[in-house]
């Protein structure tokens, strides 16, 4: 199993930055991807950024497209999401989430909040 726990989370004002990290701990065997989701009130979990665990592959959703940026530093059992150019949609609750094997594991979340 994969615990998972993020830091980085806050309030920012509209344009400026904050980055996400979240450590892993447990068994890295088998896993394949690591990625943000973020919730905000009233919606649904969407799909923010992922990472395959070479790096090679990476994914975002069209709404952050330019303005964040996943990483992940294996060594560390880290992923990191720079978070630039925030707007107050991009406020929610960011979960951390690892794909091992067949499972997905998620951490308790951050929240980011943007005021306008």
């Amino acid at each position: 199993q994969v615990q998972l726990v993020e830091s980085g989370g806050g309030l920012a004002q509209a344009g400026g930055s904050l980055r996400l990290s979240c450590t892993a701990s447990g068994s890295r065997l088998g896993i394949t991807m690591m990625g943000w989701y973020r919730q905000a009130p009233g919606k649904q979990r969407e799909l923010v950024a992922q990472i395959s665990w070479s790096g090679d592959t990476t994914n975002y959703a069209d709404s952050v497209k330019g303005r964040f940026t996943i990483s992940r530093d294996n060594a560390k059992n880290t992923v990191s999401l720079q978070m630039n150019s925030l707007k107050p949609e991009d406020t929610a609750v960011y979960y951390c989430t690892v794909r091992q094997y067949y499972n997905n594991y998620w951490g308790q979340g951050t929240q980011v909040t943007v005021s306008s």
